[in-house]
């Protein structure tokens, strides 16, 4: 079974984020904190005391723990949505309106500027000359996504499932996940370094499930072909895991560029 509608436009599989928020702050998975060893051994410097700007911060969930990690930060948010409930999990953290192409930061003013999940929203020929610009000397722009432990089979299974009933076109692939510096930064502009962190979590089916709908591909869809397929998908993964307790594996892609 497949759907049949006009893929949808980058801008409306953004936007769509905003009516799910609540669904994607209580069920999208956090990051291993191995991420943010990583980021301060790539960057050279502690997170603790650093100004940080988290862009694209949606719901917080990296920034709470950007914040936890003593950073000083900042989250830059476009949409309405995840806004209002950013505020409701994360009061005491400013946040701003703007995003990656034009950001309401000042020159130079940066030491860490992160894109959790987010980068890829961006134009890069704005976003690239907009870090560099408030990023300070030896500043570190850092970007990062959980991407799916493909090699896993059921989790390999359910791509190609998700792929055939939305019909989704095939991504391209580099290093096996679709992230790479080429495409981080297509002017060559930026000096990436790659380092990858492989985690996983174990979480009630329901949640799996929620958390698979709070993506683009299920929230530009119409409720009924959503439910649908995951009405199938829980027929499928209560025979990979009868005890009813997902285990999700990740491997986080982190590329670390530092300002000159």
């Amino acid at each position: 079974m497949t759907t049949s509608s006009k893929p949808p436009s980058p801008a409306a599989r953004a936007h769509s984020f905003n009516a799910a928020a609540a669904q994607y702050a209580e069920n999208r998975p956090s990051y291993p904190p191995a991420l943010f060893d990583a980021i301060e051994d790539l960057a050279g410097h502690p997170l603790a005391g650093a100004r940080v700007a988290d862009i694209g911060a949606g719901t917080g969930i990296a920034t709470a723990l950007l914040h936890a990690r003593g950073a000083d930060v900042v989250a830059v948010e476009p949409g309405d949505g995840m806004t209002a409930q950013f505020c409701r999990t994360l009061p005491d953290v400013p946040i701003v309106r703007g995003n990656g192409n034009a950001l309401p930061l000042a020159d130079h003013s940066i030491d860490f500027l992160t894109y959790a999940q987010a980068w890829h929203w961006t134009d890069p020929s704005q976003s690239v000359p907009e870090a560099l610009r408030v990023l300070r000397p030896g500043g570190a722009l850092t970007l990062w996504w959980n991407t799916n432990a493909l090699d896993v089979p059921w989790i390999g299974e359910q791509r190609e499932r998700v792929l055939e009933y939305f019909a989704i076109e095939r991504p391209v692939e580099v290093d096996g996940n679709g992230v790479s510096s080429a495409l981080a930064d297509p002017t060559g502009r930026l000096d990436f370094t790659l380092r990858t962190i492989r985690w996983s979590r174990h979480i009630p089916l329901d949640t799996h499930l929620a958390n698979i709908g709070s993506h683009s591909a299920f929230l530009v869809h119409d409720e009924e072909s959503t439910a649908a397929f995951l009405a199938e998908e829980r027929n499928h993964l209560r025979t990979v895991f009868p005890d009813g307790i997902v285990e999700e594996t990740y491997t986080v892609r982190l590329l670390v560029a530092l300002a000159s």
